[in-house]
């Protein structure tokens, strides 16, 4: 399996840990974890993830933010959405995760995510 890559876009580092070692657990060789949209597309430019997970409010603005940034300069990219405003999203379309994170759970929507259209 190649090295994949993740961005975790959550201003909550204890959550961001967690979500770190769930896709560290699932063969991610590497994560950057940003706290607002400027520094998600500051990480995404330096290295484009394979996956982005993202919490819908985070510091400046909102994960929805921040991936319309990322895919606006490096095209799609699959996303999963953890939060505990899932209705928020419910206009955003893609894989939502609800907090609190059952790991069963959002391993299944990675995979989910990561499955060629």
């Amino acid at each position: 399996m190649p090295p994949r890559h993740a961005l975790i876009i959550e201003d909550e580092i204890l959550i961001a840990i967690e979500i770190e070692a769930l896709l560290k657990s699932q063969g991610f060789t590497s994560v950057a974890i940003a706290e607002s949209p400027t520094d998600a597309l500051d990480s995404a430019l330096k290295r484009k993830p394979d996956l982005i997970t993202a919490d819908y409010r985070i510091v400046d603005g909102t994960g929805v933010e921040a991936v319309k940034m990322i895919m606006a300069h490096l095209g799609p990219i699959p996303v999963v959405y953890i939060t505990g405003n899932a209705t928020a999203l419910d206009e955003q379309g893609g894989l939502i995760v609800q907090k609190p994170i059952r790991p069963y759970i959002l391993a299944g929507a990675w995979q989910n995510a990561l499955q060629p259209a």
